[in-house]
């Protein structure tokens, strides 16, 4: 890692946001108080991430991990989401592009300690990104990429929890670069396509540089594999293969209870003859193949740097990207269960042959005989994405005179804007009325209503023959394709100081300070009239278009800082200490909706011998509630819940409000309705989460062998009123009716039957996580062999702990080390990276190896929360350890100032290992392994 580091640190660039290295003089401090020795050292001090310090020392308190622009470019990787992804310390749920159900949007995320992407802080240039996407990061504008495995809330403020992602930029080039990419998997799909533009000058006083970048990727359908062709369960022992019951003949239970379906090929209005006993192997639906493994993705990109000298003390410098991306995700035709979805199919429509009620009178909640179906002849249901990011950092820096002291003051503004246009859906409300009750009129055409009260402007729909040509002709008519919006602002202004306060003896007291004010807003909802979501009643939250809802709905805060470090240099250069450092940093922090807290750290460094450093680090950790955990607008729908008041009688009053103490109450309706929200929408008092984080290690650079490196390090985080999102109904009413907790967001009709649950975001809890990382770097000239390094990093995953009601037995802690946790994501003991790089005159070549070690599904413990079987309960489905190869290598044609290169990912073609229906996407875990087998890649780079 300390060789890393060196590398990257040569190349004199812009680090944190707030300095930089301005030449290549001398790399030994200096403790001469002579202005020209101050000046070199000034010179040479940067700052690393996880300090405001600027330092001349590569190995600190902090435990930093290093990506150079090499590592990147000889992964071949266009966009950096999965080379982020593969890093040891990322666990958990991190969107990426194969995540197709809930994504769609072509973004990336990391999720250091598997604490989720919201504590995980992105910056660029040491500033706050407006996007957490690291997708629309420019990659051939980076210079190298900083990865703190550590909390730093005191330097950075909120979101900076499992750690921080610094993306730093190339500050300086001179010339022009133009590289083009293409890669194909082996099944002959996924293509994907990569221009790059890079251009820059440099001058004695200003410096330039524009990028231009655009990427496309084609999709690949769960049907182009054989593990994702089908959707799969683990049942009764046995792997089964699972369709919907909603299919394009229907499920239709009859007068004697038993289930049928149409007989395929029949046109009009159907008889019972045309049906047949449903044979749910024959005659379930497949709706995997529709499916995404990877989500189509067309992004462009426009980046600009420059810096220009005012005078020889004072710069003024500008960042800006602009990325605009579009995505999309498929999903099956709308599939409508007639019960679940509130839909009443009577007796007396028209083309009922039944002569039976089917599905749910929303008047009187009374429920009737099943009624379940998918309207193919709409086709697939769409979400198309498009997302436009903008960030611009203008500042201005530079020195108090000869001094040691550095000045930075800028602007942060970003705004990003999201579109999504739903293909693929129903008019609610017309569809309802389509299916009602409809009589033959006197002119012989079937009429919506009855006769004494026909519904005018509705077109019946032979709803028990969807795929007859009339029947289709009528559905189209009712399709509508809804959008949302989504929109973000960041507006920022910070400054601050650094420099040598005083020497001790052991060397110069360095101090750094600032103000921070930021402002961000946000506003979501819908442009389309019928999308909007009723706020009132018993279906509050529930809206027009079956399955999509969208509210207008808008907020803001602003947040006022002052934080500041001191770095003192206790002993040096005595027996046992050849260094001894203590830094200490505090941030105090003013929120208009959160309120205020003070967060602190203390670092110890101690080099016993010059090549041992032995690090600790303890921080309060804080995050307050981001802007979308706030205002995120409503979503409604119904989920399928036991109402816990079920025979009450009596004891619970808050959590059975107006339910009958006499034992009789039964809830009407298998599905609850629910609202989810950010915590305004819902009238919940969110507050920030607060914790601590510790860090123990040690880095041994042996003077004796250079180029090794080796390091390990400790690591242990706490969290108390953890926020969550994304609950179920059934937490919230066990929560209540065990706790008393949350007891608000259950609506209780009159009767006491539950009108809707809200499931906004909360503090719910505690979680503590631990674990180890550790690392092995080593890099040599191997004489006419040419130069390598090879390098190994590791995390252990000691402890990966979620208690959401401490000291509360009924109400069990999960625990998610060495195991799949469906709500927070995957957690093997093990993760690691192991790296080759070989290069010898203009050859070059890598080798990358990924692990993923063993984790399991399900547990024999069953307060732990579900089985791997969906029939036996306390069954656990081991999964294997994983493990893929990606080789590349490059070619430098120096007389024509190209590069060619080329490369193969997965090279084994190692299939995912299979989760079965407790998956993500495709039967296994898309936010773990690779989905696309291997996968072959070519670039050409010229440079003049």
């Amino acid at each position: 890692m300390a060789q890393a580091i060196r590398v990257a640190l040569t190349f004199g660039l812009l680090a944190s946001g707030t300095l930089y290295a301005q030449d290549n003089g001398s790399t030994s401090p200096t403790q001469n108080s002579d202005t020209s020795n101050a000046k070199a050292k000034t010179l040479q001090a940067v700052t690393v991430t996880g300090s405001l310090i600027r330092r001349v020392d590569v190995e600190t308190a902090n435990p930093v991990t290093t990506i150079d622009s090499g590592q990147i470019v000889a992964s071949g990787k266009p966009t950096l989401g999965d080379l982020m992804q593969n890093l040891p310390s990322v666990a958990g749920n991190a969107t990426n592009p194969s995540i197709n159900s809930g994504g769609g949007t072509g973004a990336s995320t990391v999720s250091l300690r598997g604490l989720g992407d919201n504590r995980t802080l992105v910056l660029v240039n040491g500033h706050r990104v407006a996007y957490n996407d690291v997708n629309s990061i420019p990659a051939n504008m980076i210079e190298r990429v900083e990865v703190l495995t550590d909390g730093a809330s005191s330097i950075y403020g909120s979101d900076a929890i499992g750690g921080v992602v610094n993306f730093i930029l190339k500050d300086h080039y001179q010339g022009v670069q133009l590289s083009a990419d293409y890669g194909e998997s082996s099944h002959s799909d996924g293509n994907r396509r990569s221009f790059n533009l890079l251009a820059g000058l440099s001058g004695e006083r200003g410096k330039f540089i524009v990028s231009l970048t655009h990427q496309t990727q084609n999709p690949i359908a769960s049907g182009a594999r054989d593990y994702s062709a089908y959707t799969l369960a683990f049942r009764n022992g046995q792997v089964v293969k699972v369709g919907s019951s909603a299919t394009p003949g229907g499920l239709i239970q009859d007068a004697s209870g038993t289930y049928v379906t149409l007989n395929n090929g029949t046109t009009g209005a159907p008889t019972l003859a045309d049906y047949h006993p449903y044979n749910s192997t024959t005659d379930s639906y497949n709706y995997a193949p529709y499916n995404l493994l990877l989500t189509p993705q067309d992004r462009s990109n426009i980046s600009l740097f420059g810096s220009y000298k005012i005078t020889p003390n004072v710069e003024a410098y500008f960042n800006m990207f602009y990325t605009r991306t579009s995505a999309s995700s498929v999903i099956a035709p709308v599939p409508i269960f007639a019960n679940s979805d509130d839909f009443l199919v009577p007796s007396t429509n028209y083309y009922n042959p039944f002569g039976l009620n089917f599905g749910t009178d929303r008047t009187t909640g009374n429920g009737y005989n099943d009624f379940n179906i998918r309207l193919t002849s709409l086709g697939n249901r769409t979400y198309v994405n498009k997302t436009y990011d903008f960030q611009m950092t203008p500042g201005i820096r530079g020195n108090f005179g000869d001094s040691s002291w550095q000045w930075n003051v800028d602007i942060n503004y970003g705004k990003v804007r999201q579109k999504t246009l739903n293909n693929g859906f129903l008019d609610y409300t017309a569809f309802e009325q389509a299916i009602g009750p409809s009589f033959l009129s006197g002119s012989g055409a079937v009429t919506c209503g009855t006769p004494s009260a026909p519904i005018a402007n509705c077109t019946p729909i032979n709803i028990f023959n969807p795929n007859d040509p009339a029947s289709i002709a009528a559905l189209k008519k009712l399709v509508v394709n809804p959008d949302s919006f989504y929109r973000y602002t960041l507006e920022q202004f910070e400054m601050g100081a650094n420099g040598e306060l005083f020497d001790l003896p052991a060397g110069a007291v360095n101090l750094a300070a600032g103000l921070s004010y930021r402002r961000e807003s946000q506003s979501d909802g819908t442009d389309t009239p019928n999308a909007i979501a009723i706020n009132d009643g018993p279906y509050a939250g529930l809206c027009g278009v079956v399955e999509f809802c969208a509210t207008q709905l808008s907020g803001s805060y602003n947040v006022k800082e002052a934080y500041g470090e001191l770095f003192v240099p206790v002993l040096a250069d005595l027996p046992f200490a050849h260094a001894l450092n203590i830094d200490i940093g505090s941030r105090f922090s003013r929120y208009s909706l959160s309120g205020t807290t003070t967060n602190s750290k203390i670092a110890l460094e101690w080099k016993p011998i010059a090549d041992l450093l032995v690090r600790g680090t303890a921080s309060q950790v804080f995050r307050a509630p981001n802007i979308n955990e706030l205002f995120g607008g409503t979503s409604g729908g119904a989920l399928a819940a036991t109402d816990i008041c079920n025979g009450y009688t009596g004891g619970h009053p808050q959590a059975c409000a107006n339910v009958p103490t006499d034992g009789s109450f039964q809830q009407s309706n298998p599905q609850l309705g629910v609202r989810g929200s950010g915590s305004a929408a819902a009238g919940y008092d969110l507050k920030p989460e607060f914790g601590h984080s510790f860090d123990y290690g040690v880095v041994y650079d042996p003077h004796w062998l250079p180029g090794l490196s080796l390091s390990a390090d400790a690591w242990r985080i706490q969290l108390r009123d953890t926020i969550v999102d994304g609950l179920d109904p059934t937490t919230i009413l066990n929560e209540c009716y065990f706790s008393d907790r949350l007891c608000s967001l259950i609506h209780r009709a009159g009767n006491g039957q539950i009108s809707y649950i809200s499931l906004p975001t909360v503090n719910l809890g505690e979680t503590s996580a631990s674990g180890i990382d550790s690392t092995i770097q080593y890099s040599f000239n191997a004489g006419d062999y040419g130069k390598v390094n090879v390098s190994l990093a590791s995390t252990y995953m000691q402890r990966y702990d979620v208690d959401t009601a401490p000291g509360d037995s009924a109400v069990p802690v999960t625990h998610c080390a060495g195991s799949y946790c469906s709500v927070y994501g995957e957690f093997p003991r093990w993760r690691g990276l192991a790296t080759l790089n070989w290069s010898k005159g203009p050859w070059s070549a890598s080798w990358t190896m990924r692990y993923v070690g063993r984790t399991r599904v399900g547990s024999a413990d069953l307060s732990q929360g579900y089985s791997a079987d969906e029939s036996i309960p306390g069954v656990v489905h081991p999964i294997g350890a994983y493990v893929f190869h990606n080789i590349s290598g490059s070619y430098a044609l120096a007389k024509y100032h190209t590069t060619l290169s080329a490369g193969i990912d997965n090279l084994s073609d190692k299939q995912p290992p299979m989760f079965y229906q407790w998956g993500s996407n495709g039967n296994t875990d898309a936010y773990t392994y690779d989905l696309i087998g291997r996968y072959y890649w070519m670039r050409a780079t010229v440079s003049f």
